[in-house]
């Protein structure tokens, strides 16, 4: 009987190939975990051989398990520094080494690397884009703080960015490593992970989920270099300059880039006449940028309409087109009705004549007749504006024929 010839070589991992096509490498930072660091790089290396391990200045047996590890790419260095920095520097080393994405686990034993086939299933596709491995947060065995923390950060996370995520506090992701070239972070720690994505999607890169498996060890075996009360106070710091950045900045520049396109017309069309919204919704939408257009806000109005339109589910568009009641022609006779109307409650009411008298100093010396009448002259005007709206609405608005079969 002739026997069949056996390749001494062991077989390729299961994932090689597509890692290899995608140009994918897997990166994992560590610190002090001895324990569980080989086990979580053997199993990895059952996938692919395309391995970035940083260690994060590590005082513990680390170093020595991994200089004896073979088939990893290893960067250290002392003192450590933090998980965000980890990454930066793993980010730093596959970008140089040609990959084209990195997905980050955890070297606690936390994240199960059979769920690589998921991150690549959802790449293939969706295309490229951030995907983010979205824990069960009610499986058992979740810790309390850690399903509070991510409640916390992805409801800051959707009114920065406004795209919904079920999980961005999860460690196992699929960087697109293109967009993150050239980008100056400024966090280091913890919160980085959350610094990344905001910027990511700031930057128009889809941000997307796959559900993934998780493990948390029992009670004083699970080994966590979170810091509850400074990382968290670290975070919350985070969210809100990036809050203020986003209304700022990125809402009002995103909204004046699409007025730029093609597309947004018929869009914005759809949104006024949209059928979907009740005559009181655009009677409300209209009333609000009204009031936000008066009211002594001047400079923050837009952000003004884009954060109360988003908390209230209202028109945008409605907001925003009915707050430039204050535009340039306008503004001399808004500040001039705002003071006949302050003079109505103010004590020693200023009388100013509509020119010469409605200067810059005469608005701050009679700042509290300025601002008491604004307020209510922009209230008045809302209402008067939302009940013509509803009115208009009801007797004008044509309604839409039903789908017939």
């Amino acid at each position: 009987m002739q026997s069949i010839p056996t390749s001494s070589e062991p077989p390729a991992p299961l994932l090689q190939h597509r890692t290899d096509q995608h140009g994918i490498c897997i990166l994992i930072p560590t610190y002090n975990n001895s324990l569980t660091v080989r086990d979580v790089i053997t199993k990895v290396q059952a996938y692919t051989n395309n391995i970035i391990v940083v260690n994060d200045g590590s005082t513990d047996d680390t170093p020595a398990i991994l200089a004896a590890t073979p088939g990893i790419q290893l960067i250290s260095y002392l003192p450590n520094q933090g998980k965000g920095w980890a990454l930066r520097q793993g980010f730093q080393a596959a970008i140089a080494a040609g990959y084209r994405y990195a997905i980050t686990l955890d070297s606690d034993g936390q994240h199960f690397a059979s769920d690589l086939h998921a991150f690549i299933n959802k790449l293939e596709a969706d295309g490229p884009g951030l995907i983010i491995g979205a824990r069960n947060m009610d499986q058992a065995g979740i810790p309390s703080k850690s399903s509070f923390g991510n409640k916390f950060s992805t409801f800051w996370f959707w009114v920065e960015t406004g795209v919904r995520v079920p999980d961005t506090q999860s460690g196992y992701r699929l960087y697109p490593l293109q967009p993150l070239r050239g980008m100056r972070f400024f966090t280091y720690k913890y919160e980085f992970e959350i610094e990344v994505i905001v910027r990511a999607a700031w930057r128009g890169v889809p941000v997307s989920f796959v559900p993934i498996s998780v493990y948390y060890a029992p009670g004083k075996e699970r080994i966590t270099h979170f810091r509850p009360f400074t990382d968290f106070s670290r975070i919350s710091v985070l969210n809100t300059i990036l809050v203020i950045i986003a209304f700022l900045y990125i809402k009002p520049r995103d909204f004046i880039k699409s007025l730029g396109r093609r597309e947004t017309y018929s869009r914005l069309k759809r949104q006024i006449v949209n059928a979907e919204e009740s005559n009181l919704q655009k009677s409300v939408a209209i009333a609000l940028g009204v009031f936000i257009g008066i009211a002594p806000i001047w400079g923050f109005q837009i952000i003004a309409c884009l954060f109360l339109s988003t908390l209230l589910k209202l028109n945008k568009f409605l907001v925003l087109l009915s707050a430039h009641i204050s535009i340039p022609p306008l503004i001399p006779l808004i500040l001039y009705l705002s003071y006949l109307t302050g003079g109505l409650l103010v004590e020693k009411p200023v009388a100013l004549q509509y020119g010469k008298q409605l200067t810059l100093a005469a608005i701050h010396y009679n700042f509290v007749q300025y601002v008491v009448g604004s307020l209510l002259l922009a209230a008045g005007a809302a209402i008067a504006s939302g009940l013509a709206t509803y009115v208009l609405l009801f007797f004008f608005r044509k309604k839409s024929p039903a789908l017939t079969s």
